[in-house]
């Protein structure tokens, strides 16, 4: 009698962010099988794109690979304005980039947010903030590693009696990267989601194809601001 509508809520919870099962006393969400999933899949092509490596590429998946990854870092260059210091950021940048992207387009799959064990992660704001978090401690940790003790400066210029302020935009930087993130991704899974109801023959294609769109900005987005904040924390004067 009460099976169905407890079965009911457990799926349901599944579905938007309830825990799956645990494993070491942790719980396993939607989100946290499809981020694995995601993990797996990118060292996977990872490793058939790169495992002959040589002076010419000669295999399709590797021409491709590093056809994509030199239009990010000529992209990245642009923004920093040196490809010596882009490259030496580029694995965080790129890595982002790359990550993100599959995270959005994650969402597309059929059934993502409905099936347990399926879920965009970047629509849940736990995992942007933890990209963010990442941005933050990248910034501080290159902009010390550039200049040293002197970094700390940027924190009292122009004048000194801008250091709490200066010391609350450092902590801004990555609330707005998280919450530009998941607003984006959230709120358009959201929009999917009723015009499907609406009109479920006609409209999910060209709302599928928005959603590519969408996808590859917000990831170039992110990418975008990341480097900005990190070349402004390593540049000169």
């Amino acid at each position: 009698m009460f099976a169905t509508p407890v079965y009911a809520a457990a799926e349901g919870s599944a579905e938007h962010g309830g825990a799956l099962f645990t494993l070491f006393g942790l719980e396993v969400t939607s989100v946290t099988t499809t981020m694995w999933g995601l993990m797996l899949f990118l060292t996977v092509f990872s490793f058939l794109a790169t495992r002959k490596l040589g002076k010419v590429p000669t295999r399709r998946l590797q021409i491709f690979m590093e056809m994509g990854l030199e239009q990010i870092l000529g992209f990245l260059t642009g923004i920093i304005g040196d490809e010596a210091k882009t490259k030496r950021y580029f694995p965080v940048l790129g890595s982002f980039f790359i990550l993100i992207l599959s995270s959005n387009y994650s969402g597309l799959l059929p059934g993502a947010g409905h099936i347990p064990g399926l879920q965009a992660p970047t629509s849940t704001l736990s995992v942007t903030a933890a990209f963010a978090i990442v941005v933050f401690f990248a910034t501080h940790y290159y902009g010390f590693k550039e200049k040293g003790w002197g970094y700390l400066k940027h924190f009292v210029q122009p004048i000194p009696i801008l250091l709490p302020l200066n010391i609350v935009e450092e902590f801004t930087k990555p609330l707005s990267l998280s919450l530009r993130l998941f607003g984006n991704i959230y709120s358009e899974e959201m929009v999917i989601v009723g015009l499907f109801s609406l009109m479920p023959l006609f409209l999910p294609v060209p709302m599928q194809l928005l959603s590519l769109l969408f996808g590859f900005i917000q990831a170039l987005v992110f990418t975008l601001l990341a480097s900005i904040y990190i070349s402004t924390a390593t540049a000169g004067h």
